[in-house]
């Protein structure tokens, strides 16, 4: 979004026409101790050139390494139309659209996102987004809490397979309310939540059962036996999905015959780059019969006293009711911006394209991975965008040696999953080249050997 300074002519006429005789006047009841006394350690001014050097020179520190890191958040390509479009000044500067009237742009592009994530999601309807998938998950048990008349425990059945960071998230803020989250184990063989446990709850007075698809190991769930058992025991679902998996796997509102009840993820897929963390948002959908108790904006589509189509805000036109205030800023904005463009220029095909070649360079990067010795796969079962291995020493040394040499060679699962041993989380998206996935091959196998003490002989490509 361009910048453009005012002159000195246009600050005069502003401050005649407020009655104030410095930009100063504007803040003089801020007390003056608390003023900011001068940039006496800037430094001095630089010209355009000399400023876009030093910003490439300090870029260039940071390496352009190749990442083999999922966990939440992938490294997809982005059309260069996405960014492209939603930087322009109309989308860029358009926050909260509480006024229909002078905000038809805004509402239009939060009723397409709307649309395009429930055709995905297979739901009733979605809203215009939250903050990120965690909160996604918060606001979706808050949900599940209120609707669910027949539970009074506020029980949820949580998978240990869940994102641990989500899994955090929701335990810091839900536990203070009441809401217990009990943990469901994975099965050390498969890597996914057996249906099997959930026997043992068969009576038992539970509120929902959280359902990731696929999971934090990229382990694809039995999502249609999980959600037939809620819907037999009268447990609200709540799927936790990527939506990019979701272009080819059976989507939550299918799942168990009657569908998920409510659906949540991170949309960071659709069209966001990493960007050193964020900002991201989350998404969230349900049945229609649970319409009044969602969180955040929902947009609708009607007409005008003329016949022309018209959008608003519905069932409220503001944010501000008790229980379902919005969680949404203009960061978020930017991000559902982006994530609607890029939907509508990728398509569902492009998306099935995308998804399938992330499945067959994680495919790749296994069977490369496990041609070294004493590299393994952890569980059995079919999985999407990441693996996970066990490694024959310490993660952290070998993914650190890997750093060194420009690979960001997965996640250390030590911390959140001891029980693993030496594993990590691999990922390969649609821009891993083969070239990239060879050569992580090569320098993993030479820091294996190199840390267990073993000789190594140089090859050409290893390091």
């Amino acid at each position: 979004m361009p910048f453009f300074p005012h002159t000195e002519a246009e600050v005069r006429e502003m401050l005649n026409a407020v009655g104030a005789n410095s930009i100063n006047d504007l803040f003089d009841e801020i007390p003056q101790n608390l003023g900011w006394g001068g940039l006496a350690t800037f430094p001095a001014a630089r010209s355009e050139l000399e400023v876009s050097q030093l910003m490439s020179a300090r870029a260039r520190l940071d390496g352009a390494p190749s990442c083999f890191i999922g966990a939440g958040a992938y490294d997809h390509h982005i059309p260069a139309a996405v960014w492209q479009i939603a930087t322009r000044d109309e989308f860029y500067s358009a926050c909260t659209p509480h006024h229909a009237e002078a905000n038809q742009g805004t509402l239009q592009l939060i009723y397409e996102f709307q649309s395009m994530m429930a055709a995905l999601t297979a739901m009733d309807l979605c809203n215009g987004s939250l903050h990120d998938g965690a909160s996604a998950l918060v606001a979706a048990i808050l949900m599940a809490v209120r609707v669910n008349h027949k539970s009074v425990s506020r029980r949820i059945l949580v998978p240990k397979s869940l994102h641990p960071a989500y899994r955090r998230v929701a335990d810091n803020i839900l536990h203070h309310q009441g809401i217990v989250l009990e943990q469901l184990p994975y099965d050390a063989k498969g890597g996914h939540t057996d249906p099997a446990v959930l026997q043992g709850y068969i009576g038992q007075d539970i509120t929902a059962l959280v359902i990731p698809q696929p999971n934090f190991f990229g382990v694809l769930e039995e999502a249609d036996a999980l959600a037939g058992w809620a819907q037999a025991n009268n447990v609200l679902t709540i799927a936790v999905v990527n939506p990019l998996a979701l272009s080819v796997l059976s989507p939550p509102g299918s799942w168990g015959g009657q569908g998920a009840d409510i659906c949540c993820g991170e949309g960071q897929p659709l069209g966001v780059p990493l960007s050193s963390g964020g900002p991201y948002f989350g998404f969230l959908g349900c049945r229609r019969a649970l319409l009044r108790q969602m969180p955040g904006w929902i947009a609708g589509r009607t007409r005008d006293r003329t016949g022309q189509t018209a959008y608003s805000l519905i069932p409220q036109a503001s944010d501000q009711s008790p229980g379902t205030a919005s969680i949404f800023g203009s960061q978020q904005a930017s991000a559902v911006t982006a994530a609607t463009v890029h939907m509508a220029l990728m398509g569902a095909e492009g998306l099935a394209q995308t998804a399938a070649k992330c499945h067959a360079n994680t495919r790749r990067l296994a069977e490369k991975l496990c041609s070294i010795p004493g590299v393994a796969l952890k569980f059995d079962r079919p999985v999407f965008h990441e693996q996970v291995l066990a490694l024959p020493l310490r993660a952290q040394g070998v993914l650190r040696t890997l750093a060194a040499h420009n690979i960001l060679g997965g996640l250390d699962l030590s911390r959140d999953y001891p029980e693993l041993g030496n594993a990590i989380l691999v990922c390969a998206t649609e821009r891993r080249t083969c070239e990239e996935i060879d050569s992580f091959a090569g320098k993993l196998e030479r820091a294996i050997r190199l840390q267990a003490g073993a000789p190594c002989q140089l090859q050409p490509n290893n390091w």
